[in-house]
């Protein structure tokens, strides 16, 4: 008899927040908030989760084949990922789910949820692939995203099975590499605003991408991924009105998270350029693409009135939460803003290795 428990963590996004779907980098972390899945065996052929913070318990049966999937069941479409790749549960598991993410705030409580429980059944009934970090980010890719025909992209997975600060390159052919393992002064602020990932993320994607399809139809030689905020003047004129905004925010923010990436690159971390940058990203995502709400834009000015060199809405938007770049030694006073300005939670994070288990033994 086996107990194994595994344990994923959130994630906040730098730079970069809707690019991944248009094929642009981004710039993300793994922070020490987590989901952590604890599981014995048991005798009954089925995975009894019981979900401690939603106080729900739900029941697979271990053979279940899952031919129709129900939107976001991802227990389920993850299963019929892992068949295809030799992992076939045997045997059933009494499983305890807990965490400290903050559910529907925009740092991947669901992805966090998903990838834990990938690695589980890994670790529980073996692979026929090499277990690495990159193949678990893309078994969540693939059962989150594709299996669901959901809009996202690849940012939360890869972000979560690498761990640490990581450049993800989502152009074909994909790419990622580390960029850091510390990031001092990092803060999450939540705004208690339930975020709209789904109708908000297809909306904006779909216009972003019709924008594009417009500039290329008159320009045949344009190449977002060689396209610099220069071009935008050049391009303009043959967009709708309605659309512009849409090809602007894609230009500015690929520029941005290229010059980010300059930043993590250098030997030692200007925390202030890196903050002033993030202010930019984030005129970009308020004032172009509008996925910002009252309260989220009170918790950044109060924070950035508090002395903090740069801060940002995370995720979909239309809610959620923030990250914020600081002086490490003003988080308590950067935190404190954000709180008097609405916040439902504040707190410093660190930036977390990643998906992993931490127990595998007989009992």
């Amino acid at each position: 008899m086996k107990k194994i428990t595994s344990l994923a963590p959130g994630r906040t996004c730098l730079f970069g927040d809707h690019q991944d779907y248009l094929g642009l980098p981004v710039i993300a972390c793994a922070i020490d908030r987590n989901i952590q899945l604890s599981a014995e065996q048991n005798l009954t052929q089925t995975f009894v989760l019981n979900m401690i913070d939603i106080n729900e318990i739900r029941i697979i049966d271990i053979d279940a084949t899952f031919d129709k999937l129900e939107p976001r069941d991802y227990f389920a479409s993850s299963l019929r990922v892992l068949r295809r790749y030799g992992c076939v549960p045997n045997v059933g598991y009494d499983i305890t789910i807990t965490g400290d993410i903050p559910i529907n705030s925009g740092t991947s409580s669901s992805s966090a949820l998903l990838m834990a429980w990938i690695r589980f059944l890994i670790d529980a009934f073996g692979i026929d692939r090499e277990v690495t970090p990159e193949f678990i980010s893309k078994l969540g890719y693939e059962s989150e995203v594709l299996e669901h025909g959901e809009p996202g992209g690849m940012m939360d997975h890869f972000s979560i099975g690498v761990g640490n600060i990581v450049y993800i390159n989502t152009k074909d052919p994909f790419s990622y590499k580390i960029i850091g393992t510390n990031l001092k002064g990092l803060v999450t602020g939540v705004s208690g605003v339930p975020k709209e990932t789904i109708g908000l993320l297809g909306e904006i994607k779909g216009n972003a991408l019709m924008s594009i399809d417009i500039v290329k139809q008159n320009f045949p030689d344009f190449d977002l991924h060689a396209s610099e905020v220069e071009d935008l003047d050049r391009y303009r004129n043959c967009l709708p009105d309605r659309l512009i905004p849409f090809f602007e925010a894609a230009l500015k923010n690929y520029h941005y998270t290229k010059e980010a990436l300059k930043e993590f690159e250098k030997p030692v971390l200007d925390l202030k350029k890196i903050g002033e940058l993030m202010n930019l990203h984030h005129e970009v995502l308020r004032d172009l693409l509008k996925v910002t709400v009252p309260r989220i834009d009170a918790m950044i000015n109060a924070a950035l009135r508090a002395g903090a060199y740069g801060a940002k809405i995370v995720g979909s938007g239309g809610g959620g939460s923030i990250v914020v770049i600081a002086n490490p030694e003003k988080e308590d006073l950067v935190i404190e803003a954000i709180l008097k300005a609405g916040a439902l939670e504040a707190y410093a994070v660190s930036v977390d290795p990643g998906v992993r288990v931490i127990e595998n033994v007989e009992i």
